[in-house]
């Protein structure tokens, strides 16, 4: 049976789209665990939480193998995606750094008990799909050593991938994909049982949650046209989502563009366009325990 989160997404679905993307990001990540790495001490306990599969666990382990080694502490609620993240994170270990995969749902009472106290907690786009953000955030304050630093991947600027005219229907369709997007997140985020509202900016966040030295750093995922396959696979995944997520949002005439665009045998699709490419910037929140 699928499993599903309390977004009611069935991520284990997702999992090869998930590895495509972690592939397309691998570069500017090691660069970010290099840098997070950097402010630990020897030997640190890390914690990727919300792992999926893997994008971010391989570069943090190679990033404590340069380090001396250490610790990965890998926790997600979904056991396929678990799996997947722990497999290619010991591939990667070599020995040099324990790799310990948790399933736990971050909403739940306790979720991280078994955790001692860590040095770094890792959480890329989890958080906004908890019932209540504040309280999974201060959860994972509360596995942090003293000192120890919670870096939270969320938020930046929209993934761009399309070119403004497809020659496919009316211009504009990524911009109205979006629109139709940002209104499906707050349709998803209002039907979680539980669900309560985060009417502040992510430092704020981190702050009421009792952090200090808080900061943030952007990094850039840049993959131009002409593209490589790699893209134009991971864009009609990026593709396919977005459809299933926002048709019901769409005009009529978007919706026909959008079949033309996945349609393997048609002269437009995605997957076989020299003008697809990846361009995003996400934004890396950072706080230190007092």
């Amino acid at each position: 049976m699928p499993h599903h989160t309390h977004d009611g997404i069935d991520w284990s679905a997702r999992l090869h789209a998930m590895r495509r993307y972690g592939s397309l990001q691998s570069e500017a990540l090691s660069a970010v665990a290099r840098r997070l790495v950097s402010l630990l001490p020897d030997s640190p306990v890390v914690m990727d939480v919300g792992c999926g599969a893997g994008s971010m666990s391989v570069p943090l382990v190679s990033a404590l193998r340069e380090h001396g080694g250490g610790v990965l502490v890998l926790v997600d609620a979904t056991p396929e995606l678990l799996d997947a993240a722990c497999t290619a994170a010991r591939a990667e270990a070599d020995g040099a750094v324990s790799v310990k995969p948790v399933l736990a749902d971050l909403a739940s009472e306790n979720p991280l008990s078994f955790a001692g106290p860590v040095e770094l907690v890792w959480g890329s786009r989890v958080i906004h799909h908890l019932p209540d953000q504040l309280r999974g955030v201060k959860r994972l304050v509360e596995a942090l050593a003293p000192g120890g630093w919670l870096a939270l991947a969320e938020g930046g600027l929209e993934t761009r991938f399309l070119p403004w005219d497809l020659g496919v229907g009316s211009p504009g369709l990524a911009d109205r994909i979006a629109a139709a997007r940002a209104e499906w997140f707050v349709s998803m985020r209002e039907n979680m049982t539980g669900s309560v509202r985060l009417p502040v900016g992510w430092n704020v966040a981190l702050a009421d949650a009792g952090l200090g030295e808080i900061s943030a750093f952007s990094f850039l995922v840049d993959h131009p046209a002409p593209a490589k396959h790699l893209v134009r696979e991971w864009a009609v995944d990026r593709l396919t989502w977005l459809s299933e997520i926002t048709s019901s949002r769409l005009h009529a005439a978007d919706r026909d563009a959008l079949r033309r665009l996945l349609n393997p045998s048609d002269s437009e699709y995605v997957g076989a366009r020299e003008d697809v490419f990846l361009l995003e910037t996400d934004t890396v929140h950072l706080g230190r325990r007092r």
